[in-house]
């Protein structure tokens, strides 16, 4: 007979349609009681939800309940972390999942006892294919969760082991009717034997069925949920009404059941399939300036403040780790999946902005500090300027450096090929009190320039170089403009680029292939879950009107044109007489010689309500199918039919709107287009075009009966006593950009050259100079006190390198020990990567948390391996 584990939890999710303060004050409440429940009565145990950052928020306010809850950590009745927020598991990068996996196990270990080690994701909306490798790198066997199975289509029962792309495999547990499938509301508690008969009965029937289970898992609670007072009375009353044996038991115990399960079925790939449950497929593009925002942020911080940290420490300079874990502790809270999916009110919207803006603040202190200690280090003139390679490998190519001089005449040594692609000019100021031993004296301050100068340049792998510009008797070369045009193109060895008669057309010269390139615009009738079609509306595609063409050095630019009234607002769309708003479009393609890239980026100033924008490329190959880079890892997706009574079998249409991280491709009969994206994250495949969401605006935070997601609306919106909310905010009016790059591959699909570009094309620029014009061009500059003691540094220096065919996912300082840096090395592809013996000489092979592991010298297909190295004395 079936044995029904009951496991009392509460789901917390620190915002959604209320703040997180409003979550604090609930807190107050809900975790006070849970603690006091937990003290009295020694029979019962509780989750916390898996996240650590709500307990933390907790003891800030009650400081007191600290030692209460190591108490109960340490005695297994309550249960905390791993993560430090409840992630979401498709929008972001492969490093934010394990970085707050990282920093949830440390400070649960740290402040309150042993975390809860399981994958446990109970709200998520939908799950990459590559979790289990990402869960595993931290040292957790399995995954729990609720969203995305299909019994019919992908395994038969809610228990199974799910595999990576590679050989990492966890235990998988799926409770089909949610985290609230053993939910007890008062009115269940006064009428036991109907919540018995209809609700908890036919759900471990259900689960015994589907995959022949004799343990069933019921999780018992719902968001923001108090502790049911005396659980062990009520089950022990359970037990009399119902068919089957139920026991008080906890997530640890159930998991080490399925784990010494005999035949369990296996699966591999992503969940995302909304039988049970709603997994809101076009989430992706909800809110989009929040993704594109997350990805800047996660950018900045793997690519320029944690190698940056790492070079320091290598030249003797220690910069505490705190700053670093709090800049990553703001980015986290915005990727609780809420929060990054956007489905959320435009008070939330205002926090998570915020955080945002603090996390940049934290993130450009980090770099600016550590710049201007190793500037003075080595003593530099205003006209020298360091230049950084936070990359593991040398580096050749073009950066751009940020100078301030009096003027725009000036060169540089060694032929850097100086261009200047940007400047700003501040003009003479009188009466300017300059600081000297004896007071101050008042001065006139010269007018001057900032500037941004692309150079091309040599520099050591993972360090920096010193550059001097001096005065020249000539302006920089800039950028010349021709006019514009009715018929334009850029081109060179690999493409050319044409615009006429509203057509962009790119051809790749090495196949004669052509695709074309365009926008097209609908409106969007869904809310700020999902995108949903408007009845007798169609997609529209943007009429551009004109182009110019400019060239700045070696690179080729076409700039394109349009502007279109469509419908302000949804009932516009099918009106006779609508109202119309304006929509300005720019888009910007760059050819550079040498480059196999084009490099774009589209401008948008949005005037229009309630629409979705795409990307739309054409005449690629007509199977369907696409191939979409993941959390390292590539999948192939194929456009699946859906059948027209497709509300039979799920709750949601499952369109065929699929997530992609960094890059898309489409194999034709030669050759293979590939899309780079810089934060976006949604794309369809339609005939012989792929489409690439821009955006997709909304004013509503939930709406009932929409034509892709029929009944209630998501979210407590339509339940009793809500109300609807508006978002204006989600309309994102205004100036929007988005940053992207196009490629042309000869031959057969390859993962190796795609991931590798995908890693060198966002490659940052990173430079300083030590002057005295303007303190604020660099914030903190003006406050940084100079140093007090020397550290002689040299001109040139680097820290560490790694071979060429490696692709390296983060560097950053231990955060076990002091001494050491760590490196992690990720082989997305299906081909398995040695290692040399010099390389890794000196090395510790160690997981995310920096368990040490046993010795390798490969990295396994869609895997990491993570090396811990010593600093060596400079």
């Amino acid at each position: 007979m079936p044995k029904a584990h009951f496991v009392q939890h509460t789901h917390w999710d620190r915002e959604w349609y209320f703040t997180t303060s409003d979550a604090l004050v609930l807190s107050d409440q809900v975790f006070t009681e849970m603690l006091d429940e937990l003290t009295r009565n020694e029979k019962v145990n509780f989750t916390l939800d898996g996240q650590s950052s709500i307990i933390d928020e907790y003891v800030e306010i009650h400081p007191e309940k600290i030692e209460v809850i190591r108490k109960l950590v340490r005695e297994n009745k309550l249960f905390v972390g791993p993560w430090y927020t409840q992630t979401d598991a498709l929008l972001v990068d492969a490093e934010s999942i394990l970085r707050n996996l990282i920093i949830g196990i440390n400070e649960t270990s740290l402040k309150y006892g042993n975390p809860m080690m399981l994958g446990y994701l109970p709200d998520t909306f939908g799950f990459n294919a590559q979790l289990p490798t990402i869960l595993q790198h931290a040292g957790i066997d399995n995954f729990l969760s609720w969203r995305g199975l299909n019994f019919e289509k992908l395994v038969e029962s809610p228990y199974f082991v799910w595999k990576g792309l590679g050989n990492k495999k966890v235990y998988a547990v799926n409770f089909p009717f949610g985290y609230m499938t053993g939910l007890l509301y008062t009115d269940a508690l006064d009428d036991l034997t109907e919540f018995v008969n209809d609700r908890l009965d036919p759900a471990i029937e259900f689960n015994s069925i589907h995959g022949n289970n004799d343990d069933i898992l019921i999780p018992s609670g719902i968001d923001q949920k108090s502790m049911v007072e005396n659980f062990d009375d009520v089950v022990q009353n359970i037990n009399k009404i119902s068919k089957y044996e139920n026991v008080i038991s906890d997530y640890p115990t159930f998991v080490n059941i399925i784990r010494n399960k005999e035949n369990l079925p296996s699966y591999k790939g992503e969940l995302r399939e909304p039988v049970y449950s709603r997994i809101h497929r076009s989430i992706g593009s909800v809110r989009t300036q929040i993704k594109l925002e997350n990805y800047k942020l996660e950018q900045k911080l793997i690519r320029r403040v944690e190698p940056l940290l790492a070079i320091a420490k290598g030249l003797g300079i220690t910069i505490g780790k705190g700053l670093l874990v709090k800049a990553w502790k703001k980015l986290l809270e915005n990727q609780a999946h809420d929060s990054i999916g956007g489905c959320v009110s435009d008070n939330v919207a205002v926090d998570i902005h915020h955080r945002f803006k603090q996390a940049n603040e934290l993130a450009d202190g980090i770099e600016n500090l550590v710049a201007k200690r190793i500037a003075e280090f080595l003593n530099l003139k205003e006209n020298e300027i360091i230049v950084f390679n936070t990359d593991a490998k040398p580096f050749n190519g073009n950066k751009v450096v940020h100078v301030v001089a009096p003027d725009k005449n000036i060169k540089f040594e060694n032929g850097l090929s100086p261009i200047l692609v940007g400047e700003k000019y501040y003009p003479a100021r009188q009466n300017i009190k300059r600081e000297i031993p004896k007071g101050h004296i008042f001065i006139d301050e010269p007018p001057y320039y900032e500037l941004d100068i692309q150079i091309n340049i040599d520099l050591p792998a993972l360090g920096y170089k010193v550059i001097r510009f001096e005065t020249s008797d000539h302006e920089l070369q800039s950028r010349t403009v021709s006019q514009d045009s009715d018929y334009a193109y850029i081109e060179n060895e690999y493409y050319k680029v044409k615009f006429s008669e509203d057509a962009i057309e790119l051809q790749s010269l090495k196949d004669k292939s052509i695709s074309r390139i365009s926008i097209v615009d609908c409106a969007n009738d869904g809310d700020t879950y999902d995108f949903s079609p408007l009845l007798g509306d169609e997609e529209k595609l943007f009429t551009f009107n004109s182009a110019k063409v400019s060239e700045l050095g070696n690179t080729k630019t076409m700039e394109i044109f349009g502007e279109m009234n469509l419908p302000y607002d949804l009932p516009d769309r099918l009106s006779e007489n609508p109202n119309y708003g304006d929509l300005k479009v720019k888009l910007t393609l760059n050819l550079s010689n040498g480059s196999d890239l084009i490099r774009g980026n589209i401008h948008i100033n949005n005037k229009i309500l309630s629409h979705r924008l795409r990307l739309q490329i054409s005449e690629l190959n007509n199977d369907q199918k696409s191939i979409a880079q993941i959390q390292n890892g590539f999948i192939e997706n194929t456009v699946e039919e859906i059948s027209e009574d497709w509300n039979k079998s799920y709750v949601e249409k499952p369109v065929n709107i699929k997530i992609f991280d960094k890059t898309v491709s489409v194999q034709n009969v030669d050759n293979y287009f590939t899309f780079f994206g810089e934060g976006l994250k949604e794309y369809e495949r339609i005939d012989d075009s792929l489409f690439i969401t821009l955006m997709s605006t909304t004013g509503e935070l939930g709406k009932p009966d929409l034509a892709w997601r029929p009944g209630r609306a998501s979210g407590d919106t339509t339940n009793e006593g809500h109300i609807m909310m508006p978002t204006p905010m989600a309309q994102e009016l205004g100036e929007n950009s988005f940053s992207f790059a196009l490629r042309v591959g000869q031959g057969k699909f390859d993962e190796t050259i795609i991931a590798k570009i995908a890693q060198d094309w966002v490659s940052p620029s990173v430079s300083y100079q030590r002057q005295m014009l303007n303190k604020f061009i660099n914030r903190l500059d003006n406050k940084i006190w100079p140093l007090q003691s020397s550290n002689k540094l040299e001109l040139e220096y680097s820290l560490f390198s790694v071979p060429e065919n490696l692709i390296v996912s983060s560097i950053y300082p231990s955060y076990s020990n002091e001494d050491s840096f760590i490196v992690r090395l990720s082989n997305p592809t299906k081909e398995t990567i040695t290692l040399d013996n010099e390389f890794l000489k000196g090395a510790k092979v160690v997981n995310a948390i920096e368990k040490e592991l046993a010795e390798t010298d490969t990295i396994l297909p869609y895997d990491f391996v993570t090396l811990m190295y010593q600093y060596t004395p400079n």
